[in-house]
């Protein structure tokens, strides 16, 4: 059994634990879905989902909660993450905005919105290291990954700028996954990263 969470503190919680279902499901897995909103929770899991919302709640929630220094306690252990959209932006090193307290679990900085506004929003086709076929990303609002650090594997660029990185356990977007019916984004993230026990 895989124990998956999905920080709930808000965001896309509900459609990135179908996902991490399918996709286990797709592995001849099953996945049990935890929302988090409090302190207790995220060491009991070997997997966690940083799902899209508002940067700026979500740090100050994931603080004030006791959840962030568990988060970082789960990287430190080497236990995998998705961190998408507005989870990328906490996940970073910095976020540019001192409203944002990021967790700095992926080397990247990133510019909030550099994607335009919600009327901006678009769908495109992104071709993803370790995937076969074009990914169908759907970017809301979506943050600018605009420096990388050197330890750190880029997955995805659209229009020469990066959407998609690697860096250890975390694996960070800048589009949302979970908004369409593919999950090879979510196994990228999980099942090639999975610690020895809970792939058993």
């Amino acid at each position: 059994m895989l124990h998956a969470g999905v920080i709930a503190v808000q965001g896309d919680v509900s459609e990135h634990a179908r996902a991490i279902e399918r996709a286990a499901a797709a592995h001849g897995r099953e996945a049990t879905v935890h929302e988090i909103r409090h302190a207790g929770v995220v060491p009991d899991c070997d997997v966690l989902l940083m799902p899209g919302g508002e940067s700026t709640t979500i740090s100050r929630l994931l603080r004030q909660e006791g959840i962030a220094p568990e988060i970082e306690a789960h990287v430190a252990a080497g236990k995998p993450v998705l961190a998408t959209c507005a989870g990328l932006i906490v996940a970073a090193r910095d976020a540019k905005d001192d409203r944002v307290e990021t967790l700095n679990l992926v080397d990247v900085t990133v510019d909030r919105n550099a994607f335009g506004r919600q009327v901006d929003s678009f769908e495109a086709p992104l071709d993803v290291a370790g995937l076969d076929d074009p990914f169908p990303a759907v970017f809301i609002r979506a943050p600018l990954i605009d420096t990388v650090g050197e330890d750190v594997e880029v997955l995805a660029e659209w229009e020469g700028r990066p959407v998609a990185v690697r860096d250890g356990p975390v694996v960070g977007t800048s589009f949302h996954p979970e908004l369409t019916n593919d999950v090879r984004v979510h196994r990228l993230a999980f099942f090639e990263e999975l610690p020895a026990e809970a792939a058993d």
